[in-house]
């Protein structure tokens, strides 16, 4: 078994510290052998930081497929509000019906739809612009609604 041999003592009144000391060669290979981990234990730690090395990685992919979505949605945002300012700054009087336009922000290519609509009040013509990715018009980008008011003189 071990023998209990002192270390070193911090004072002459105080416990000395005593470390286990093998006492053959054959002891010291057992405890060689105790200490550090198997080659299983070692395997299975690798498959379980790997996991979870992949699960991160997975959330990060995911994050950045998000921060696209939000670019193309605000970039949309920008061509909706484009559209409605050219109107307010021309001043037309909008017939009523569905116009069709593409738009380029942010080096994406939009598509987008207006749709002019008569409200109640005969001097106010509601505007509504839906903004799509180019080529298809399946999913909306963006929506923005506003009002333009008949300019002084405009025919009815």
């Amino acid at each position: 078994f071990f023998l209990k041999q002192p270390v070193a003592e911090a004072s002459i009144n105080s416990d000395p510290l005593t470390l286990p000391v093998p006492v053959n060669g054959n002891q010291v290979r057992q405890a060689a052998r105790r200490t550090g981990f198997t080659l299983v234990e070692v395997l299975v730690a690798l498959a379980i930081v790997s996991i979870a090395l992949l699960a991160s990685l997975r959330v990060a992919g995911g994050g950045t497929n998000s921060v696209g979505e939000l670019r193309a949605r605000l970039l949309a945002g920008w061509v909706a509000e484009n559209i409605l300012a050219e109107q307010r700054a021309r001043g037309d009087w909008l017939p009523l019906g569905i116009q069709r336009g593409t738009g380029r922000q942010g080096g994406l290519e939009f598509a987008w739809r207006e749709e002019v609509i008569a409200t109640p009040n005969p001097a106010f013509r509601r505007v509504d612009v839906f903004v799509f990715a180019a080529p298809e018009e399946s999913r909306s980008l963006a929506r923005l609604t506003g009002f333009v008011v008949q300019p002084p003189g405009a025919v009815k």
